[in-house]
């Protein structure tokens, strides 16, 4: 991948502060896209931007394609006359600092944006909206139908109150295989709520497409993400089941995972559904075309999560209780990709490579150039340290220039947090090879990030401020407190911009913006 040497910020926008109950895309964004620029930076790193769940992780989104309403901006609605000043009066139980809460912002916003949706249909919705609705028709049509049918069924069930019920064990079968008699005599029958999920999708589009022209307007690129694999509760199993290995009621025959490794004795059972490659290269992997392409509309960069499941995955048959009874499967390898480049031409793609990474998924990453990932928090593992030298890959020394450097992810502790907890060996390591006392390790790390080869440079925005694991964003294999973390509005600090100013110009990145 062809791209100057840059450096930048992780922050997914929920994290922003200054709006009630969650970070949206509205003034608090274009207030972090000005910091960006005052610290001299020229990448914006953000998670999925779709629409959560349960669980609320942006990589367990109800679609591929639709933005995520809770990000939608209640002030910018009321100031295009959407909402009223009455409508946004805050409700007790809504904080306007803090973690999240993800199951009270939902309660108060969502009804919130239907009202603004049912009035923008009534006194707004133009030609640009019926350009918007006939443009993303492949798609918003059947997550619109989607999250309607949806909507009804999981109140029903929770009225009986039943749990784990997705679309494929409780809509009735009609409905979940897609009966065109019964999908019809549905949307004939909830025209206007449907109507109003399709005008949401607009509002957030309209709000997305504008912060995005405001970040280039200030040097500013954007690195979205796609997560190889898609939920079951979703608009895009449900719509295109033939390209999932489902049962003829839809349930999943086999399901994503990794296997046991150092880190778990059980792996990791995602419970993704399968795709049925051999579907998807019949079609001319048209799909997935379409979601890059989509992605592509909305960021300028997109890191591919879990690339190594294009050359083969863990299939975990879908009754099993853990991933340790599962098999690797051939993917659909560089066939893929070639078919890809060959409608879309070069790829502004970052390949998630880390875990157990085998010759073939390097190949397959390299042959098309994309750049992969090095974690610091990987790279001081005293164990590794061998007679012959430092020789662990996430070490600076060993980069190449076509790879991005992370002090960490957001499934990482923060490096404070990390450092906080390290093995006395793993200190001392760190001191040595960066040649430092380590009074502050976590700005000795960020420098030698800056400092390496890597053409990207990322930081989550807790290490910048040196936050503990009170910052951290997620923990996988967990549910609680993931994805609710946000920062305060003193986080703008010019004293800390200037900082990551000096250090980023020192080691020749962001030249563009000098």
């Amino acid at each position: 991948m062809k791209a100057p040497r840059s450096s930048g910020i992780l922050l997914h926008p929920t994290s922003l502060p200054g709006t009630p109950g969650i970070g949206t895309i509205g003034s608090p964004a274009y207030r972090f896209i000005d910091w960006l620029s005052l610290a001299g930076q020229s990448l914006w790193q953000v998670l999925p931007l779709g629409p959560t769940g349960y669980g609320d992780s942006p990589y367990a989104s109800f679609s591929t394609f639709a933005g995520n309403p809770l990000l939608i901006d209640l002030q910018m609605l009321q100031d295009q006359g959407l909402l009223s000043a009455q409508d946004t009066q805050l409700p007790e139980y809504i904080r306007t600092t803090g973690p999240i809460d993800f199951g009270s912002v939902v309660w108060w916003k969502i009804p919130l944006l239907k009202k603004a949706a049912a009035h923008f249909l009534s006194t707004q919705a133009g030609s640009d909206y019926n350009q918007f609705i006939k443009e993303q028709a492949y798609w918003l049509d059947d997550y619109a139908l989607f999250m309607n049918i949806k909507a009804f069924y999981d109140k029903k069930a929770q009225d009986e109150g039943l749990s784990g019920k997705l679309w494929h064990n409780w809509w009735p079968r009609a409905l979940a295989t897609r009966d065109k008699k019964a999908l019809l005599q549905w949307k004939e029958e909830n025209k206007a709520g449907i109507e109003e999920e399709k005008a949401i999708q607009y509002l957030f589009y309209g709000q997305w497409k504008a912060l995005k022209q405001y970040a280039h307007s200030k040097g500013i690129s954007i690195i979205g993400d796609i997560p190889i694999f898609v939920a079951a509760d979703s608009a895009d199993v449900w719509a295109n089941q033939k390209y999932f290995q489902l049962t003829d009621t839809g349930s999943p025959k086999a399901v994503a995972g990794v296997p046991p490794d150092y880190f778990s004795e059980t792996g990791q059972l995602w419970g993704n559904p399968l795709y049925n490659w051999k579907a998807l290269k019949k079609d001319g992997y048209s799909w997935w075309l379409k979601r890059i392409t989509a992605t592509l509309s909305m960021v300028d960069y997109v890191r591919v999560d879990h690339f190594r499941g294009f050359e083969a995955y863990w299939s975990v048959p879908a009754e099993e209780a853990t991933a340790i009874n599962g098999q690797w499967i051939q993917g659909p390898d560089h066939d893929f990709f070639k078919t890809i480049r060959a409608s879309l031409g070069e790829l502004p793609i970052l390949a998630e490579d880390l875990g157990v990474i085998t010759d073939g998924v390097r190949a397959l990453r390299d042959d098309f150039g994309f750049p992969g990932m090095k974690v610091l928090q990987f790279a001081f593992d005293a164990n590794e340290a061998g007679q012959n030298g430092f020789t662990n890959a996430f070490l600076p020394h060993m980069y190449t220039a076509n790879s991005i450097v992370y002090t960490g992810t957001h499934d990482n502790d923060t490096m404070k947090g990390w450092l906080d907890k390290a093995d006395i060996r793993e200190i001392d390591m760190i001191k040595d090879y960066l040649g430092v006392e380590g009074t502050d390790l976590v700005r000795d790390l960020i420098r030698a990030a800056l400092m390496s080869v890597a053409v990207f440079a990322i930081f989550p925005l807790q290490d910048i401020y040196g936050i503990g694991s009170e910052g951290r964003m997620n923990e996988p294999s967990t549910l609680g407190s993931n994805w609710t973390w946000r920062i305060d509005e003193s986080m703008y600090n010019p004293d800390q911009a200037s900082w990551l100013k000096r250090l980023s110009r020192l080691y020749a990145r962001n030249l563009e913006q000098a």
